[in-house]
């Protein structure tokens, strides 16, 4: 009974974090979408939001892994436990990796607004990979709250897209500086944004890799799994 008691508590314990993991997810990926929505409307004040959002991710990656390292040192885990916790402490520190990337976008959007320049036609051409990213981090969140290890292999195919994208998106942005040297400032911000995104999605890979591992035990980080081939005559 005594070892059935400890279990539970264990159970609550790492359900605790879970729980608390999925709030800090929650608020890098509105610190996401207010930042790409600052990137086309300009708005200074959604900006500071977002940047002072950043200072509650960073506080929370902090506690929780605080808690996680108890949590070992209490409980002694081991096995898929041990896994589950070691993924966890991952997982937090790409969520808060995350939330730096948006205060990031929300800078650039920030001082685009304050210079007076006009970025519409430049969300435009980042529209795509945002929104592809947008659901890479909202499905590898999903799937770690429901230890959906098919959802998570499915999710981690969208990276190589979101990698395609990003070199056209490179490309366009060199072609408008070679033939206006006016652009050069915005489009230097735009691409500044773009490999933002693109980083989040690498988190977002990241995390769902970290839900296979828990679920199988498998670690596919750095494989050809983890990163299948795209064709590069995929749309543009």
């Amino acid at each position: 009974m005594i070892g059935e008691h400890s279990s539970k508590q264990y159970d609550n314990e790492l359900e605790a974090i879970r729980s608390k993991v999925l709030l800090m997810g929650g608020i890098v990926e509105t610190q996401f979408l207010d930042a790409m929505t600052c990137f086309r409307i300009g708005n200074s004040e959604r900006a500071d939001r977002v940047m002072r959002e950043d200072d509650v991710v960073n506080q929370l990656e902090v506690s929780l892994d605080d808690a996680c390292s108890h949590l070992i040192v209490r409980r002694q885990p081991a096995a898929n436990d041990l896994r589950t916790i070691m993924a966890t402490i991952k997982v937090i520190t790409d969520l808060e990796r995350v939330g730096d990337e948006a205060t990031k976008i929300a800078r650039v959007a920030k001082n685009l607004h304050m210079r007076g320049n006009g970025v519409v036609n430049h969300y435009e051409m980042v529209r795509g990979i945002a929104n592809t990213a947008t659901d890479m981090l909202h499905d590898a969140l999903d799937a770690f709250a429901r230890n959906d290890g098919k959802q998570a292999l499915q999710l981690i195919a969208q990276d190589a897209i979101i990698d395609h994208e990003f070199r056209s998106i490179m490309r366009n942005l060199i072609t408008f500086m070679m033939e206006d040297p006016r652009t050069i400032s915005a489009a230097l911000d735009t691409l500044w944004v773009a490999k933002a995104i693109e980083r989040i999605g690498d988190h977002a890979k990241n995390i769902a890799e970290y839900v296979i591992y828990v679920v199988e035990g498998r670690d596919i980080r750095h494989t050809k799994l983890a990163a299948p081939a795209i064709s590069e005559e995929l749309p543009e």
